[in-house]
């Protein structure tokens, strides 16, 4: 979608959108190499957070009118769908924690 934003923007919106969209996928693979489950939930947390990051960068693009509406549409469907998947993730993490405190040590 940042492809058909502005030229003006490559090294704007643009780039911060496809570092925090990168990030997400980033943090989860490497929280998911890591040891013990609260390390792994401490990743998941941060790739949350890039995702509420680019769920705002999305906001303000459609408030600059760039990138298709339809497409802005479906990345905040799918934003939504990863963080509730995230939110998910998370709980099960820390239920396992809880269940076994020695985990992650």
């Amino acid at each position: 979608m940042t492809a058909s934003f502005p030229a003006s923007e490559r090294f704007g919106l643009t780039d911060q959108m496809r570092r925090a969209a990168v990030s997400v996928g980033s943090n989860i693979a490497e929280g998911a190499g890591r040891f013990g489950d609260r390390e792994f939930l401490r990743f998941v947390h941060i790739a949350y957070a890039s995702a509420s990051e680019l769920a705002f960068q999305l906001t303000v693009a459609g408030e600059l009118g760039f990138g298709a509406e339809r497409e802005r549409a479906r990345a905040a469907e799918t934003i939504d769908h990863l963080q509730r998947s995230l939110n998910r993730l998370a709980t099960r993490l820390k239920s396992r924690n809880a269940k076994d405190p020695s985990e992650g040590d």
